[in-house]
């Protein structure tokens, strides 16, 4: 009897496997350019182009400019092209970078902790006078940017820059950028820990130098040793915080991870009390894992937050202290809750020498070449030479004596420079926007300024501590995302079926130990027109239905939708 043919056994499905092409990290032996960033930055160092700016471009003009130099390399000096006039928030994603560049170039001026003397500040303001169409604005980190740019001017305003110690250098790039600290470093009476010494050490040590010019991308940096956290560290891929170590003494609390964009993360506590003298070599420590370790592949995930994301703090500890200081770190507290809500030091303070300081808010950080001199002259002529940028696009002037303070006020105020601000003008800030950025969708420095007029008459009573930035496009720059209320810029429909500015809205963001991101409602957008009209009618719900010292943030996460739109 024949046998009865077996069926054939199933095959196995077999597993696809994909080979994994690594995350670009150097540590990791991916050295190949994995994207058009690490090809040029492969093919020569940024720092490399000012030679190339100061005998080739400067004297061919515009045309001249190799593109990786004009969109990458310049970068490495401060320089970015500015959006050409007249192109609408519409094709910002559609045209290529060729046709939104301008031939005018945006540049940053690197002010390391905010510091500035009287002189440097007089200059800043006549290179924007002379060179840069007046334009002057004071950036979220401490920096001041101008526009109107022309290629030829640059090895100028650099040799006026530099002549009073000041430079662009790594202000922009895959770079570490500049390094914010405290604007009342030293002179503060409640101060910690003054980090002066270590910011100082970090750049003379390693800005400029090719040991870390080539990044997975930029690298923010934040010290501060006031109680008030004054810094946004939060938000930093590295950041020191004052505290006092019960054994040690005073000293900072180690973070690192922060960042915002369209992949907000808050930074970690490593648990690690570094002291003073110790800073600049724990930062190149963390920089250097960025450097080695951080992701190459993709632009999109090249920050060091993602790498902090991966690891855990507690892996991140151990390699930087078995890899990189060869040491163990020593275990330190978190830093205290501040006492005050405001953050900026804008008003009058005592100093820690029985002198004042007066911290004054220009409107969301414009101001121009003409104001920045007369800002010098009026805190010399109140017996000061230094003056100081903050993080929340204010500036402060030290070193004024009692008997001066009134009079320096009053003077501040005719130039439209409050140190007695409302809320709103003292809470509400802006980046560049559609004038300039060639990455804004819609305008945001103008609006802004409207708001806080609007708002003013509309709601004069309104004391309560209230930040409201706008952004003009998902890249945060103005912080929406830890903002109380929070705008970023996009196209959006009208009543009428157009498409219009306006802004997708966050409310109940902030910084703090209570640090987070603002809470989205569903649909929630409102047209640049009607945005007065929004702020007003949820500022005056939070008033009606808010608990007894109730912040803001507070009640944003637990009120209704209804409430909220």
């Amino acid at each position: 009897m024949a046998a009865t043919p077996q069926k054939p056994a199933a095959a196995t499905p077999r597993r696809k496997v994909s080979r994994h092409r690594g995350e670009g990290q150097w540590a990791a032996g991916h050295f190949t350019p994995l994207n058009g960033n690490e090809q040029f930055k492969k093919d020569d160092d940024g720092l490399n182009v000012r030679t190339r700016i100061e005998t080739i471009y400067s004297k061919r003009g515009f045309d001249s400019i190799d593109p990786n130099d004009l969109r990458g390399r310049m970068r490495w000096w401060g320089l970015y092209t500015q959006r050409k006039p007249g192109i609408d928030g519409g094709k910002t994603a559609i045209l290529e970078p060729e046709e939104l560049d301008d031939k005018y170039f945006m540049l940053r001026v690197r002010i390391d902790g905010g510091r500035l003397t009287t002189q440097q500040l007089r200059v800043i303001g006549e290179v924007s006078q002379e060179f840069a169409r007046g334009t002057a604005d004071i950036t979220d980190r401490q920096n001041v940017q101008y526009h109107w740019i022309r290629i030829e001017d640059v090895p100028e305003i650099w040799n006026r820059l530099e002549a009073v110690g000041l430079s662009t250098t790594e202000a922009c790039g895959d770079t570490p950028r500049v390094v914010i600290g405290s604007p009342v470093a030293g002179i503060a009476e409640d101060e910690i820990i003054d980090g002066t010494s270590a910011i100082d050490e970090i750049h003379r040590r390693y800005i400029g130098s090719k040991e870390f010019s080539n990044l997975p991308r930029k690298f923010k940096t934040a010290i501060s040793g006031s109680p008030l956290l004054d810094v946004a560290h939060e938000i930093n891929d590295v950041a020191f915080v004052g505290v006092n170590h019960p054994e040690h003494g005073p000293g900072f609390d180690l973070w690192v991870g922060g960042g915002l964009s369209t992949n907000p993360k808050i930074g970690v506590r490593l648990g690690a009390w570094v002291p003073l003298d110790e800073v600049p070599d724990v930062w190149a420590g963390v920089i250097g894992i960025f450097r080695d370790y951080g992701y190459r592949r993709l632009r999109t995930r090249a920050r060091l937050k993602f790498l902090v994301a991966d690891w855990g703090a507690e892996k991140f500890r151990q390699i930087l202290q078995d890899e990189y200081l060869k040491r163990e770190l020593v275990d330190g507290p978190a830093p205290a809750q501040p006492l005050q809500r405001w953050r900026d030091h804008v008003g009058v303070h005592r100093q820690n020498d029985g002198r004042f300081y007066v911290g004054f808010a220009p409107r969301v950080g414009r101001v121009d070449g003409t104001t920045l001199t007369k800002i010098a002259e009026l805190a010399e002529a109140h017996g000061s030479g230094r003056v100081r940028t903050t993080v929340e696009q204010k500036m402060i002037i030290l070193d004024v004596e009692e008997a001066q303070v009134d009079s320096l006020v009053e003077s501040l105020e005719a130039l439209d420079l409050t140190a007695r601000p409302s809320s709103f003008r003292r809470g509400t800030m802006a980046c560049t926007g559609i004038e300039y950025c060639k990455l804004a969708i819609v305008e945001t420095k103008a609006r802004g300024s409207q708001l806080i007029d609007e708002l003013e008459r509309r709601i004069p009573d309104f004391d309560e501590p209230l930040t409201i930035n706008i952004n003009g496009c998902p890249n945060a720059c103005a912080r929406i995302q830890v903002a109380d209320i929070g705008l970023k810029g996009q196209l959006v429909v009208n009543d009428r079926g157009e498409q219009v500015e306006g802004y997708q809205v966050h409310l109940g963001g902030a910084l703090g130990l209570e640090a987070g991101f603002g809470r989205k409602v569903r649909g929630l957008k409102v047209t640049s027109d009607e945005l007065p009209d929004y702020v007003e009618r949820v500022l005056k719900r939070f008033q009606e239905e808010r608990e007894d010292g109730e912040r803001f943030a507070t009640w944003a996460a637990r009120a209704s939708e209804e409430a909220l739109s």
